[in-house]
């Protein structure tokens, strides 16, 4: 009997060293050390995994909106590195709630009107606006005109925020209005910044009413326009929304150097030409870069 329980002492001491000696998960130091009492490493793997697969419709919004134009499938599926069955699920699950969109029959997904919503009402959040604000405040006093910052919204320009000069003569917009892209500053900068094609597809099928005797209402005059836009990199409006105005548009761009929204100044035409606010571009251009920065970023200089 003695032997037989000596026999058992010893298997069971071989089969506790042959578990400690038995090679296992490897884990970092710094993931042990961010390991919370209690919970094994094993654990937090698990919960770093579900947490990535929580992100990744943000993820893919994310590289959505880095691509103008939209992207496909398949580039989604590489850049993010997941498979495309896994893409594919979320775009549809994304393009039900609007967040994503993609033409009838078309391969390329964007941003879907949701999605840009968010985007829009993030910028005009008061905890982001009061961030900004000084800066068009500081434009406006060294301009004396009213300045904005506009972004486009489907085929509509939108205004985000807006400081009022202090001149009696003024035209009066508030934050949330919308105006036309074919006969605005910051409506034709936008145009200007799309792939031609896209542009050109765009233009064709605007609503392009007739504000004043200097509205372009053909495209093929429009589309000249904008390729000197283009080329200038600053969008006009030679009181061709409302007579007796005009204005400069010029572009906040983000990280991929992609206009997402513009600063813009207009003046009554009895005070400044077109040709005298032009010379003020600069100006407006130091101010687009600084609420670039500030968007991106954090707080920068005036």
């Amino acid at each position: 009997m003695v032997k037989k329980r000596l026999a058992n002492t010893q298997a069971d001491s071989l089969l506790r060293a042959g578990s400690e000696t038995k090679p296992g998960p490897s884990v970092s130091k710094t993931a042990v050390s961010r390991t919370a009492p209690g919970r094994s490493a094993a654990h937090l793997q698990g919960a770093d995994a579900v947490d990535t697969r929580a992100l990744r419709p943000l993820h893919l919004l994310e590289a959505l909106a880095q691509q103008q134009s939209g992207s496909s499938l398949s580039a989604l599926a590489a850049q993010l590195e997941v498979p495309k069955a896994s893409v594919m699920r979320l775009l549809q699950a994304l393009e039900g709630q609007a967040y994503v969109m993609r033409e009838p029959g078309s391969t390329v997904f964007t941003l879907g009107p949701r999605a840009l919503s968010l985007g829009l009402r993030s910028l005009q959040a008061a905890s982001v606006a009061h961030r900004y604000r000084p800066l068009l405040s500081a434009l406006v006093q060294r301009l004396g005109e009213t300045c904005n910052l506009t972004t486009r919204e489907g085929t509509q320009v939108l205004y985000i925020d807006r400081v009022e000069t202090s001149e009696p003569l003024r035209m009066t917009l508030p934050p949330g209005s919308r105006v036309p892209l074919h006969c605005t500053a910051s409506g034709k900068l936008f145009l200007s910044q799309m792939p031609p094609a896209l542009c050109l597809a765009l233009v064709e099928s605007l609503h392009r009413e007739r504000k004043t005797a200097h509205t372009l209402t053909e495209p093929a005059a429009l589309m000249m326009e904008i390729d000197r836009i283009r080329k200038r990199g600053i969008g006009t409006d030679n009181e061709e929304f409302i007579k007796g105005m005009v204005a400069i548009a010029v572009p906040v761009r983000n990280a991929q150097g992609q206009c997402v929204a513009a600063v813009a100044c207009h003046t009554p035409t009895a005070r400044l030409s077109l040709t005298e606010l032009l010379t003020h571009a600069p100006t407006i251009e130091r101010t687009a870069s600084l609420v670039a920065q500030l968007l991106l970023s954090g707080p920068a200089r005036v």
